[in-house]
C-alpha cells in the first residue's frame, strides 16, 4: 500500500511540467478568448486538428473537421463583425458571459492530470475569470473610444484586439509558459490603467 502511494506520488512528481504547461496554455488561450471570443477556440482546433496539442478525452471533438470549420466561420464573422459601427459595441453587450464560458472550456480541455475538482476550479477561476477580466477591459475601452471619438476610433481598438488575439493564441500554443508571462504583463496593464482612472475621478470632482 505505502508503495503504491510512494509510486503514486513519483508518477505525479514526472506529470508535473507537463500540467504546468497545459495550465499556461490554458491561460493564455483565456486571455485570448477576452480579447476574441472565436479565434482562440479556431487557433486550438487547428492545433488539435494537426496534432500539436493532445486535448483532453471529452473535448477531441474540437480537433474534428467539422468544428474547424464552424469555429472558422465564426472567427471571421466575429473579426469582420467588429469593424461594423454599433453592432461592435452591440457584440460588447454579450462579450463577457460569452468570454467567461469561452475561457473555461479552453481551460477544461487543455488541462491534464488534474482531479476534476482542481480541473472545474482552475476552468472558473483561471481561464471563466481571465477571459471575462480582459473582455470586460476591452468593452470598456470601445466604450471610451465611441464616447471620445464618435466611434472613428474603434476599428482601430478592433484591430489591435483582434492581433493581440492571434498573437497571443499562437504563443500560447508554442510557447505555453510565455503566454503567461504575457497574461501577467497584461493584468499588470489592466491594474495600471484601473489605478489611474480611479485616482483620477475625485481630482474632477
Amino acid at each position: 500500500m505505502l508503495l503504491r502511494e510512494v509510486r503514486g506520488f513519483r508518477d505525479l512528481g514526472l506529470m508535473t511540467l507537463e500540467t504546468i504547461i497545459s495550465i499556461c496554455l490554458g491561460i493564455g488561450l483565456s486571455a485570448s478568448v477576452g480579447f476574441r471570443v472565436f479565434l482562440p477556440l479556431f487557433a486550438l482546433s487547428l492545433a488539435a486538428y494537426f496534432n500539436v496539442w493532445q486535448l483532453n478525452d471529452a473535448w477531441q471533438w474540437i480537433g474534428s473537421t467539422t468544428a474547424l470549420i464552424t469555429l472558422g466561420v465564426a472567427t471571421i464573422v466575429e473579426i469582420f463583425a467588429y469593424f461594423i459601427p454599433y453592432v461592435d459595441n452591440l457584440l460588447d453587450t454579450i462579450s463577457v458571459p460569452l468570454a467567461a464560458l469561452a475561457g473555461t472550456a479552453v481551460m477544461l480541455s487543455t488541462v491534464s492530470d488534474l482531479s476534476p475538482v482542481v480541473t472545474w476550479a482552475l476552468a472558473i477561476i483561471a481561464g471563466g475569470g481571465t477571459a471575462a477580466a480582459i473582455s470586460g477591459t476591452s468593452s470598456a475601452t470601445r466604450i471610451t473610444s465611441t464616447a471620445t471619438t464618435g466611434g472613428v476610433a474603434n476599428p482601430i481598438v478592433s484591430t489591435i484586439e483582434t492581433g493581440t488575439s492571434l498573437v497571443m493564441s499562437v504563443v500560447s500554443i508554442f510557447l505555453p509558459l510565455l503566454a503567461f508571462v504575457f497574461v501577467l504583463i497584461v493584468f499588470f496593464i489592466i491594474f495600471k490603467l484601473y489605478k489611474k482612472f480611479s485616482t483620477s475621478k475625485p481630482n474632477k470632482l
